[in-house]
């Protein structure tokens, strides 16, 4: 009403309007504090001795993006990321941190939101509704329903993350039910995982009050969840990228899109630092054929109409939290300036607000519990000359299948064999200090290397190597405990490429850029050495997967998951 003044000014704004689908132009935003005050043709009635005045000189000015599902607790700290994320035009994320859960339980999930403090980003955070991924072989930490409850009074917890395997929806879960009475007594948003699942038992999980998912992977999946009522998150990530099979048919279909939303999942740094974020979704959206208010309207209001947001954060208008982008290109999604919360964080392609690393705590990075390890201790004994063993078959870095294979015994030890590309693997207790070990068969690997090794897996985060010789394995492993964490490889002894995480043995504590190189490093040695798969970082990472078909492995067995049973390593004689 002009019985204030303004903090800032926008002038000669071209408005990208998400709620009516148009340009305006000639448009002059006021701010006061981290709010929009006025939006219209004339904010004179504002303009005060200290009110700041910025002309964007006709520019595209549209509200900045959020990341609706993302984990953010892999390779690199929050502060990190963040500067990162913030040039690619996303002031908002919500948070999936269940990995950090499985290593540090509750207490690390508090720490975790206390990383993600005072830095320039909303971080809007899920409790972990994926563990355990299967009550009978899943062995990270979890949270019970009495610390869910108490999460749910932390002030940046809006609801709880991603529900899988959704069978424990559909089969009454105890737990599971209970804590999703529990969201719902305390209007708590729930996320989805809904692959794979279809007919009366996807109407049975929404039913249950779960209305998004990010697991779509096609027009058909997406339109059977669209007509059921549930959101749909396009995910456009580093593990996959969905958007190509889903936003052409989408156009073409002339489906409703005010139910669709981006987002990533998960986004490694060499892909956030030269592919984007969620502007390359828009991005690419466009390039598809979207309408590009469209595709900024799915990157931003969408999401908070579906986080029950919307009367605070998503668009331009009055009473609305000034989270705003200016961009030189709206087509091409080139950004000029961020804008959170009235601040200018972002210009000409640099942060320019203060990000402030948090303190780790000392016990976060003492999470690797392996005693030294020998040669000896991935030995697979027998007393015949040959064994007949259970084989874990790569199709993808992801996919498995399960094979057999005939092995020579050497010194009553069933080895590996060059000549046939199968390679020794196990899974080690890492978390909890119990010496716990599995040592199977994995097949269709191809690298030229003595072991690969990892502390970092979904989501039981056991130590995973992958070895050509019990030596290097040996190696690879104390290696890794004593950095308390990484990924590394190693050939007679020597390391060829190494990515330290030093955070819960899941995130580095260096710059990002540095995490970059060595992350890149990693998987350059592998496929340079004759790796079949592009992304080798991902085997061991999946290798201890539940939520996957058909054999994983964990310090406690080896797991057929279709028939949820272990098998042995040697195949039983009749």
């Amino acid at each position: 009403m002009g019985d204030d003044y303004a903090d800032l000014i926008l002038q000669n704004c071209s408005l990208i309007n998400v709620y009516t689908n148009e340009i305006q132009e000639k448009i002059q935003i006021s701010i006061k504090n981290d709010r929009i005050a006025f939006v219209g043709e004339d904010a004179s009635h504002t303009l005060g001795p200290k009110t700041k005045v910025l002309d964007v000189k006709n520019k595209h000015v549209c509200p900045s993006f959020v990341d609706p599902h993302i984990h953010i607790d892999h390779f690199v700290t929050p502060a990190e990321f963040v500067k990162k994320s913030l040039l690619h035009g996303v002031t908002s994320l919500f948070p999936d941190s269940i990995d950090i859960v499985s290593v540090c339980g509750y207490r690390g999930f508090k720490e975790f939101l206390r990383q993600t403090e005072n830095l320039p980003m909303r971080f809007f955070h899920t409790i972990p509704g994926g563990l355990p991924v299967d009550r009978k072989f899943s062995h990270g930490k979890t949270l019970s329903i009495k610390e869910e409850k108490q999460a749910i009074d932390l002030r940046s917890v809006v609801g709880l993350g991603e529900v899988f395997s959704w069978t424990k929806v559909t089969k009454r879960d105890p737990k599971t039910i209970k804590s999703l009475k529990q969201m719902h007594e305390n209007n708590c948003i729930i996320n989805g995982h809904t692959a794979g699942a279809s007919g009366k038992k996807l109407n049975s999980y929404i039913a249950s009050g779960i209305f998004s998912c990010h697991e779509p992977i096609n027009y058909d999946q997406v339109l059977e969840r669209l007509r059921l009522g549930m959101w749909v998150m396009i995910r456009e990530g580093s593990i996959r990228r969905d958007l190509k099979e889903i936003v052409p048919l989408v156009l073409s279909k002339k489906i409703y899109n005010n139910r669709l939303m981006f987002c990533s999942d998960g986004v490694d740094p060499f892909d956030i630092s030269n592919i984007g974020h969620i502007d390359h979704c828009v991005r690419e959206s466009i390039k598809l054929g979207m309408n590009p208010i469209d595709a900024i309207s799915i990157a931003s209001r969408n999401c908070f109409d579906y986080y029950k947001m919307g009367s605070d954060f998503g668009g331009i208008g009055p009473g609305k939290v000034a989270d705003i982008l200016i961009l030189d290109d709206y087509k091409k999604i080139k950004i000029n300036k961020v804008i959170l919360g009235g601040k200018i964080v972002v210009s000409n392609g640099k942060i320019v607000a203060k990000i402030h690393t948090p303190k780790v705590p000392t016990w976060m990075k003492k999470t690797v519990k392996i005693p030294k390890l020998q040669p000896k201790s991935f030995n697979v004994t027998s007393k015949n000359n040959v064994e007949t063993v259970n084989i874990i078959l790569m199709r993808t870095e992801i996919v498995t299948k399960k094979s057999s294979a005939d092995l020579d015994v050497t010194n009553s030890n069933v080895t590996a064999s060059y000549d046939k590309d199968i390679w020794k693997v196990a899974a080690l207790d890492r978390t909890f200090g119990s010496k716990t070990k599995t040592v199977g068969f994995l097949e269709n690997f191809g690298a030229d290397i003595g072991a690969f090794a990892s502390t970092w897996s979904f989501h039981e985060n056991d130590m995973i190597v992958i070895g050509s010789n019990e030596s290097d394995m040996a190696d690879a492993c104390n290696k890794l405990t004593k950095s308390q964490g990484g990924l590394i490889v190693v050939k007679d002894g020597k390391t060829l490429a190494s990515l330290p995480f030093q955070l819960g043995g899941i995130l580095s504590t260096d710059p990002i850029d540095k995490v970059t190189k060595n992350f890149t490093k990693i998987n350059d040695v592998l496929v340079d050495s004759g790796c079949k798969f592009k992304k080798p970082h991902l085997m061991p990472l999946f290798l201890p997967f539940l939520a996957l078909p058909d054999i994983r492995i964990l310090y406690s067995g080896i797991v057929d998951v279709k028939s949820r049973q272990f098998i042995p390593t040697i195949q039983t004689k009749l």
